[in-house]
């Protein structure tokens, strides 16, 4: 199948409209949607898999995130001078992934006033798909999430030639022997609980080698 996202616009009600454009509709069929696995789960806007009554395996879409890799792929071009701004941003970035909200914002908004740049993600294949076309100085990494869990997005990074040396921070609920072990194998720098205490957070952070604050 042939997927192309059209150029976004402006429905002059100040709504952003983003035109997905297929070579053709089969019509509507119910599914049962399957986890996609690492592998998979690391392509953006993959959101998982099912089977077809033939036997055929069909990628379903995940239109969400394919719409925001599209914008993150036309920020990324933009222009000279926002380019020009981004090259001269001295700040250290974090990405924050957790599949709370209420977690990303608490965070994002602690780690700006300490002068740090902030990006977030929802889940797992969301964290894969932007470290893509991102490289953070650090990731604040949840464990239990949806489609991709903390693990797989560690170990992932740790796959990866551009990404293996990225400082990995695991903050979760889970507090036991065994997942700090999963942790330190899959070479997690350090393990917080939830909740955490910000002094500790920041104090983390800035003990990471090479890390600008």
């Amino acid at each position: 199948m042939l997927i192309r996202l059209a150029a976004e616009h402006d429905d002059g009600d100040g709504d952003r409209q983003l035109a997905l454009i297929v070579d053709r509709v089969l019509g509507n069929r119910e599914i049962v949607s399957k986890g996609a696995g690492p592998q998979l789960g690391s392509v953006a806007g993959i959101g998982g898999a099912t089977i077809l009554a033939d036997g055929r395996v069909a990628m379903i879409l995940d239109l969400p995130t394919l719409v925001a890799e599209h914008r993150r792929r036309a920020q990324r071009v933009g222009s000279d001078t926002r380019d020009a701004a981004r090259i001269g941003d001295s700040r250290a970035t974090v990405l924050v992934v957790d599949d709370s909200i209420t977690i990303r914002r608490v965070a994002e908004r602690l780690l700006q006033r300490h002068g740090f740049r902030v990006l977030t993600a929802r889940d797992g294949v969301d964290a894969m798909a932007l470290l893509h076309t991102e490289l953070p100085d650090a990731v604040l990494l949840d464990i239990e999430m949806p489609r991709a869990d903390g693990f797989e997005v560690a170990a992932f990074i740790r796959r990866q030639p551009r990404l293996a040396a990225l400082p990995l921070v695991m903050i979760t609920s889970r507090s036991g022997d065994k997942h700090r072990a999963r942790a330190r194998q899959l070479g997690v720098d350090h393990y917080l609980t939830k909740p955490w205490q910000d002094d500790q957070l920041l104090a983390t952070l800035r003990s990471l080698p090479g890390f600008r604050s």
